[in-house]
Formats: C-alpha cells, sequence, structure tokens
C-alpha cells in the first residue's frame, strides 16, 4: 500500500499529544519537543494543510508545579493540577507556536459540549472560525470540571471524537511505542510492528496498557480512537513520538507507526448521536432489539421500561438483554415513554391526550453501537 497515495487527499489532521511525549523525562516539560512540533506543524501549514491539536499533560505539569504527589483515586488534587497545569500547557505551546510565526487557541472540552446537538454546532463554528483565520486550536479535556459522567475518560478517545465531529481526514496519536505491535514489545523482542490494519475489531487481542506511567492511556484506548475513526471515514495513525519529525513525515506519508483504515463512515449526525453522552436508557425486548439492529424505527410496543429522566430529543441507549445496543434520539420525554410502553402506536393518543409520532424513536435517528 502507499502511504503517500493514501493520505495525498488528507487535507484536515487532528495530532493528539499525550502526557509522555511532553513530560519525556517525567518531571519537567520538554520544551524541544514542544517547539519541534510547533516547526512541524508549521511547515505543513505551507503545504495547504489544516492541523488541529490535541494536547495532554495539564495534570503532570501542574502537580510538579504544585510539589504534590496525589493518592491514586484523589481526584480533587488532579484536578486542582489541572487548573495550575492548563495555563503553563498553553503558555508553552503559545510561545512555540509564536516562534514559527502562528497563534493557538484553546478548546477545553468535556462530554457535555458534545452532547447537547446546538452546542455542539456552535463549538464547530467556533473551531472553523479558528482554522479560517489561521490559528492552530489545542484542545485538551476540562479537568477542573470534569467529572466523571461527563468526562471523555482520556485524550485518544477526545482526539478522535474532535476528528470526527470536525471532518478531519487523519488522526495522528504520538505515542511512547511505535505502533500496534503482533505481541507486547516489552516483554517479546520478537514482536512485529502491524503496519497497517484493515479490521480494528480483529486486532484488539493485541492491546495493552500504557507503558510509560504518565499517561492515562494505552493500545486499547488507541483502538477505541480507531473504531471512532472508522465511522468517521477518517485514517488514524499510531507514531512513536520520539521520532524526527514525526508529525510531518506521518502526515506526508511516510511510512511512519501503524495506519488504521477506514471504510465510507457513518452520517455526521449519526456520529454525534454515538459520541454523545446518554442522559438515560430505554429497555427493549428481543424483537424490538432485532428490529433496531435491521436498522427499523423502535415502536412502543417493544420497550419493556425507562431509566433516567430525560427529555424529547436527548441521547438515550437502547438496552436489549442487559447489552446496549445502540444510542438514539428520544421522541419523546421519559414520562410520556413510561406511559406509552408496550403499548400499540395507535393507543399513544388516548394515553397522552395529544397525537404523537407512531414511532418512540426514528430509525434515522438510531446509530448502532
Amino acid at each position: 500500500m502507499d502511504r503517500r497515495e493514501l493520505l495525498a487527499d488528507a487535507t484536515r489532521i487532528v495530532v493528539k499529544i499525550g502526557s509522555s511525549s511532553i513530560m519525556r523525562s517525567k518531571t519537567s516539560i520538554s520544551r524541544d519537543f514542544m517547539d519541534s512540533v510547533a516547526e512541524q506543524i508549521a511547515r505543513l501549514r505551507k503545504e495547504g494543510k489544516e492541523v488541529l491539536v490535541v494536547s495532554s499533560g495539564a495534570i503532570a505539569i501542574g502537580l510538579k508545579a504544585m510539589g504534590v504527589v496525589p493518592k491514586p483515586k484523589e481526584i480533587p488534587v488532579r484536578q486542582a493540577a489541572a487548573s495550575v497545569g492548563q495555563g503553563i500547557l498553553m503558555r508553552e505551546w503559545g510561545d512555540c507556536f509564536q516562534r514559527h510565526g502562528l497563534i493557538v487557541g484553546q478548546v477545553l472540552l468535556t462530554m457535555d459540549d458534545y452532547s447537547v446537538r446546538d452546542q455542539a454546532v456552535s463549538l464547530n463554528n467556533t473551531i472553523e472560525s479558528l482554522l479560517k483565520n489561521g490559528v492552530v486550536p489545542i484542545f485538551n479535556e476540562n479537568d477542573a470540571v470534569s467529572d466523571y459522567e461527563i468526562k471523555f475518560g482520556d485524550n485518544d478517545t477526545l482526539s478522535a471524537i474532535v476528528a470526527s465531529r470536525t471532518d478531519a481526514d487523519l488522526l495522528v496519536i504520538l505515542s511512547d511505542v511505535e505502533g500496534l505491535f503482533d505481541s507486547d514489545p516489552t516483554s517479546n523482542p520478537d514482536a512485529k510492528l502491524v503496519p497497517v490494519v484493515s479490521d480494528v475489531d480483529s486486532i484488539r487481542h493485541m492491546a495493552g496498557d500504557s507503558v510509560s506511567g504518565v499517561g492515562t492511556g494505552g493500545m486499547r484506548t488507541k483502538l477505541d480512537a480507531a473504531v471512532i475513526c472508522r465511522d468517521a471515514g477518517c485514517l488514524m495513525i499510531i507514531a512513536l513520538s520520539s521520532k524526527d519529525d514525526v508529525v510531518y513525515r506521518t502526515a506526508m506519508g511516510e511510512d511512519v507507526g501503524t495506519v488504521f483504515l477506514t471504510d465510507t463512515g457513518i452520517s455526521k449526525k449519526r456520529r454525534w448521536i454515538k459520541s454523545a453522552h446518554s442522559l438515560g436508557r430505554i429497555i427493549v425486548d428481543e424483537g424490538a432489539g432485532k428490529a433496531i439492529l435491521d436498522h427499523k424505527s423502535l415502536l412502543p410496543i417493544g420497550i419493556r421500561g425507562i431509566e433516567g429522566r430525560f427529555d424529547k430529543g436527548e441521547v438515550v441507549e437502547i438496552v436489549c438483554n442487559g447489552e446496549a445496543i445502540a444510542k438514539a434520539i428520544s421522541g419523546y420525554d421519559s414520562s410520556e415513554l413510561s406511559r406509552i410502553a408496550g403499548k400499540r402506536s395507535a393507543d399513544i393518543e388516548g394515553i397522552l391526550g395529544r397525537k404523537g409520532h407512531a414511532d418512540a424513536v426514528l430509525s434515522e435517528n438510531i446509530a448502532l453501537l
């Protein structure tokens, strides 16, 4: 496979940079590395590429600045460190890019920012405006306010969602490993790099955890990111951050790291539904579950229960036999669904006292998981 040909039309690129790359020594910021990334992105801009950056490092930098070593589950201290470290991180990025004639814009996100559709559209408009005006957007999770319910969980996931929502052509994840190996390279000296992955679901057994001890992700989170990119029709490459000119060389089509191929992708609406935070659950019977998997709408008669409180138009999970099979935009609020659950569509008007749609959830508003 010719990488240059594969990436010839990749004009919008997201680059994810992990904590272990920015904090190479685990105790201090690697300014040389950050400056090199900024210089490479400046070169890509001259090649006509748009580049968005997802940067970890705020918590590690903040802990160092505060002189604190938190206990494993001491979340408030890590959130405080994120508050301290994010300002330092952006200052460093701002200085690096300024030396190469570029300015940066900070975009802090939680899952909620992409869960409310109007908010997601507004966010995308902001990003498009930044790019149009020559600004390099730098994303990070808003860890200072994020809790478990609204966290992306790791910046591999965040970078894939950013790539998906901004219609990027390529996501480059810089890592402390060269790519995906057929076995653990830290314990098997004969492990071989897998240069191309065409079916991410078939290689999940090769995944492992983070090896640096600095970042929160490992190969498992990167494979989850590859699935998000696949659905978006976006290529993804995992590459070793310590390689010379790794960002530029990867984006220009050199044979670096592991490339994950994509298919035609799914619609932007369904991508949004899949990435949005679920506000409740609709429990369905096997017949309704089969219909949903056959890309049909959900009728009230197939609903067996409702969990959580949500409004019409909000995203929920659809669960069959204890397994989440889809996410969807609900056609009714949770109270109304509870009242019409198990009933025929013809009975909706009599139950609710008003005319309602025959489908509890339209097929076009369902994204299979």
